[in-house]
C-alpha cells in the first residue's frame, strides 16, 4: 500500500530531474529494500523539518538506512554533483552561462574586531566587588 505523500515529497518532475544523479545500486549485490527515490524523500523530510535521523516517520525508510546513504552519497560527491547541476541548469534557464565567470568578495564583510566572534560584541564585565566598593565609601570622602 503506497503511503501518503509529504509535502516535501519530490514530484515526478523534480525526481526526473534528480534520478540520473542519484547513484544506481551496485550491480551483483542483493537488490535494494527501499527505492532510491524514497530514500531522498527521507532525507528531504530530515533537513526541511530538523527532526533528529531516528525520529523518522515509520513509513518512510528506516533512519539507519537513510543515514547510510545520506553520509556514502556525501563522502562520493554526490551532494556536491546534484547542487552543481541544479545550479548550472537554473543558471540556463534564465539566460546565463551555466558556471559564473566571476566572483565578487567584499572585504567590509569580513572585518571584524581584533578579539573577533562573540567576544567583540559581548559588554565587559564589572571585577567582582566593584559596586560594593563604590558604594561603601562615603560621599564627600575623596
Amino acid at each position: 500500500m503506497p503511503r501518503s505523500p509529504y509535502p516535501y515529497d519530490l514530484s515526478d518532475a523534480e525526481w526526473a530531474i534528480l534520478e540520473p544523479l542519484a547513484p544506481a545500486a551496485l550491480a551483483g549485490g542483493r537488490p535494494p529494500r527501499h527505492p532510491r527515490r524514497e530514500i531522498v524523500n527521507a532525507i528531504l523530510y530530515v533537513l526541511r523539518t530538523g527532526c533528529q535521523w531516528r525520529a523518522l516517520p515509520h513509513d518512510l525508510p528506516p533512519w539507519g538506512t537513510v543515514w547510510w546513504y545520506f553520509r556514502q552519497w556525501r563522502e562520493a560527491g554526490v551532494w556536491e554533483a546534484i547542487n552543481t547541476a541544479l545550479r548550472e541548469r537554473a543558471r540556463v534557464r534564465v539566460g546565463r552561462e551555466p558556471t559564473p565567470s566571476a566572483a565578487i568578495l567584499d572585504s567590509q564583510s569580513v572585518k571584524t574586531t581584533e578579539k573577533g566572534g562573540r567576544a567583540a560584541t559581548t559588554r565587559p564585565r564589572k571585577p567582582p566587588g566593584a559596586s560594593a566598593i563604590s558604594s561603601s565609601i562615603p560621599r564627600g570622602c575623596s
